[in-house]
C-alpha cells in the first residue's frame, strides 16, 4: 500500500479511507478497465472494429501492463474464472459483438493471452478480422 500510495501521489491515510488492502485496490482497477473496455466495444462499429478496440486496449494499457508485471496473478484470476462477475461482464459485451456462444468463447480466450503477451496494433486489426471473417461468423 505504501508503493500504491507513492505511485499514485496520495497520502497512505487517503488510499486507506478508499481501500482497505492492497486487493481491494487491485478489484477497483481491474473492475474500472474492464468497465472502460466494454465501452469501447459497445461504441465501436463492427464486429472487427470492436475486438480491435479491445485488442489495442489490452494490448497498450498502461495500467494493464503495470497489471502484467506487478499483479499477474489477480490480472490472471478475473481473466481465467468464467464466473467471476467481470469475466461475465466482458463475456456479455463480446457476444453481442459476435452473436454466437464459441465465438465468444474464440474471442475471450484471444483476449486473455494478449493481457499477457501483447500485440502490436497491426498483429490487433489482422487477428480481429481474421475471427470475424474465420471464427466468428
Amino acid at each position: 500500500m505504501i508503493e500504491i500510495a507513492d505511485a499514485s501521489q496520495v497520502s497512505r491515510a487517503t488510499l486507506y479511507n478508499h481501500y482497505r488492502d492492497k486487493s481491494a485496490v487491485i478489484s477497483a482497477l481491474i473492475t474500472a478497465e474492464v468497465e472502460f473496455m466494454i465501452d469501447l466495444a459497445n461504441k465501436a462499429g463492427t464486429p472487427a472494429d470492436a475486438l480491435e478496440k479491445l485488442s489495442l486496449y489490452v494490448s497498450t494499457d498502461g495500467a494493464l501492463s503495470a497489471m502484467r508485471i506487478h499483479d499477474k496473478a489477480a490480472l490472471t484470476e478475473m481473466l481465467s474464472h468464467a464466473e467471476h462477475p467481470l469475466y461475465l461482464e466482458l463475456a456479455k459485451c463480446l457476444y453481442s459483438a459476435t452473436k454466437s456462444a464459441a465465438g465468444t468463447g474464440v474471442a475471450m480466450r484471444w483476449l486473455m493471452g494478449q493481457a499477457m503477451q501483447p500485440l502490436t496494433p497491426a498483429q490487433s486489426r489482422e487477428q480481429a478480422e481474421l475471427l470475424v471473417d474465420r471464427t466468428l461468423f
